[in-house]
């Protein structure tokens, strides 16, 4: 298993409580919960990567299939434990990908997991090289760099992009707009900068299935420069 050890070996950490019903008769997490854990946050990671995942995987001609799972046991969560999951793409082969992922307690590691996904036709069941795109993204996205770029401009230059997330709405003409792209060249995050004195960040929309991984934090990032 790779090095899952550290805390320092994660870009990315999903955080989550030990609920009652994921405790056995020892008082501590019931084993195949650990899991769980780790599919509950690559959930986010997918929303950290800005890419909504079933549609994402159907425009790139298939789907991600577990192929092993291994977990590694150092100590035990117990209810109401605070844990951050950790987790990584170590290595992306011809048609697998592999994830490693840490269960942490504050620095301590509760257990280690190693993930081997094969990307295959849906229909047929039979491996597939890893897209392209795919492999760049995570590629880049361990390496620090952002999944997104953002672009900005006036309404004639972005509003067809707003308006796929968005209805128009009359302060649009007049206002400067940010869009967040993602690796699929799809607009996922919008938001607007007033003109005037009083000029605000408004207007901000994040795709469904991406909010809650910070994308309106980061058009706001993009749009207050832009003021200044």
């Amino acid at each position: 298993m790779s090095d899952a050890t550290t805390r320092s070996s994660f870009r990315f950490f999903h955080r989550l409580r030990v609920r009652w019903a994921e405790v056995d008769l020892q008082k501590i997490v019931f084993n195949p919960h650990y899991l769980m854990y780790v599919d509950t946050a690559l959930a986010d990671y997918w929303r950290a990567l800005a890419l909504p995942y079933e549609q994402s995987l159907r425009a790139m001609g298939g789907d991600l299939f577990v192929r092993k799972s291994t977990l590694e046991f150092y100590a035990s969560a117990v209810y109401d434990d605070l844990l951050d999951v950790g987790l990584r793409c170590a290595r992306v082969g011809n048609s697998s990908l592999q994830l490693v992922s840490g269960i942490f307690r504050g620095e301590d590691l509760l257990v280690g997991a190693e993930l081997v996904y094969v990307f295959a036709d849906p229909v047929a069941k039979v491996s597939l090289p890893v897209p392209q795109v795919l492999r760049d993204l995570l590629t880049h996205f361990e390496q620090g760099q952002s999944p997104v770029r953002a672009v900005l401009g006036d309404w004639s230059s972005l509003g067809n992009a707003v308006s796929s997330l968005r209805a128009p709405e009359p302060q649009d003409a007049g206002a400067q707009h940010c869009v967040l792209y993602n690796a699929m060249n799809e607009a996922v995050a919008c938001g607007r900068l007033s003109p005037g004195p009083q000029a605000q960040v408004d207007g901000l929309f994040v795709s469904p299935l991406l909010r809650g991984a910070g994308w309106s934090h980061g058009v706001r990032q993009h749009l207050i420069p832009a003021n200044v």
